[in-house]
């Protein structure tokens, strides 16, 4: 079976082993012993138990799920969690998953980082695993605080933001995690919020089914350094006008919805100069709002949605799946290079590996 970008369809979880037939498990299983230490009120404990509740749902063994962690408040993800995993370096969690995702076919590899742990310290290792398409799920949650260390300023703040690092106000203009993501190729790109257990659920299901790598930014509320600072896209009284919500195949608008054709009162279309815009839906036919391409191998379009993200305090936020494309794995290409390499005969094997150690620039004295 191939696709209409002539790849193999193949999910995230093929190569790990299957629960056997009548097994089950469920979420308390993949539940740990250990005391789960957030601040009263963190979006953590709602990431957590989303991700308790979705592991089941995948259908494999617990011991061939691992969770890689880097630095953070959210790095403590590995201890709440009954399967493997590592609270490892600052920032160089991606990479740690890289080698493991590469020697362990067996293996399904998470990845939990925040904003600062991801986009400063680890700005490099983060890029360099979604250009190569490594086979795994990161998970970064984004407060735009630094909440581990008690309240400074991280990447994703906004300039302006007064903390204890910036006392005058930060003069950082701010990533955008998605727009990253998408400018470095990541074949699955995402965004959902901590509150909304469903759209989580959802979008995390996506990802781990991915084969490749899966970036889900998901808004996290920090309660003691950063609270409120989703509030606009939370908000009963203001979510239908912040959230631009993303599904694959259907017209993109937002806003109170009418009743009669399910549409937003704002949409979004593409002007003469390729630009995407917010524009009231009364005053565009109908066929000229964009229609959501999350397959498009072109992730210009895409980007260009990412980019209505405030920069600033969060009024308004495209949520949802920006992109998910197939692409040839690098884990899956470069254990194809050594079964190329080690050939059927072991004896062969041992001579090649030896040829290639002296290469051409040896000799004997």
């Amino acid at each position: 079976m191939s696709t209409d970008l002539g790849l193999p369809t193949l999910r995230g979880t093929d190569g790990v082993p299957t629960l056997a037939e009548g097994e089950k498990l469920t979420g308390k299983d993949f539940t740990s012993d250990q005391e789960v230490r957030w601040c009263p009120g963190c979006g953590d404990y709602a990431v957590l138990k989303a991700v308790q509740g979705f592991l089941p749902e995948l259908n494999i063994r617990r011991e061939n799920v691992v969770f890689i962690s880097g630095i953070g408040c959210s790095s403590r993800f590995p201890y709440y969690l009954d399967t493997y995993g590592m609270h490892s370096i600052h920032g160089r969690a991606p990479s740690i998953a890289t080698g493991l995702a590469t020697a362990r076919e067996d293996l399904h590899v998470f990845v939990v980082t925040g904003d600062g742990d991801a986009l400063s310290i680890g700005g490099n290792h983060l890029i360099h695993a979604l250009r190569r398409n490594v086979n795994m799920t990161i998970l970064l949650f984004n407060n735009r605080i630094y909440g581990l260390t008690k309240g400074q300023y991280s990447p994703t703040s906004e300039t302006g933001k007064v903390t204890k690092t910036s006392p005058m106000g930060s003069l950082d203009h701010p990533f955008n995690p998605v727009s990253l993501a998408l400018g470095a190729e990541a074949t699955f790109v995402a965004r959902t919020i901590d509150s909304d257990r469903k759209h989580l659920t959802s979008v995390l299901t996506a990802a781990a089914a991915h084969r490749g790598t899966s970036l889900v930014e998901i808004y996290q509320n920090c309660p003691i350094f950063n609270d409120g600072a989703f509030d606009a896209i939370k908000s009963p009284d203001t979510k239908a006008d912040a959230i631009i919500p993303l599904v694959h195949g259907e017209p993109i608008t937002f806003g109170p919805r009418d009743a009669d054709t399910g549409l937003g009162d704002k949409a979004l279309i593409r002007t003469t100069t390729g630009a995407i815009e917010v524009v009231p839906v009364a005053d565009v036919a109908t066929e000229a709002i964009l229609t959501h391409d999350a397959h498009n191998p072109d992730p210009s379009t895409a980007f260009a949605i990412s980019r209505l993200t405030d920069a600033g305090y969060l009024h308004q936020s495209p949520i949802g799946i920006f992109r998910q494309v197939e692409r040839p794995t690098y884990d899956d290409e470069a254990r194809a290079q050594v079964r190329t390499a080690q050939g059927d005969n072991p004896t062969d094997a041992k001579a090649r590996l030896q040829a290639l150690i002296n290469g051409n620039d040896t000799w004997t004295v």
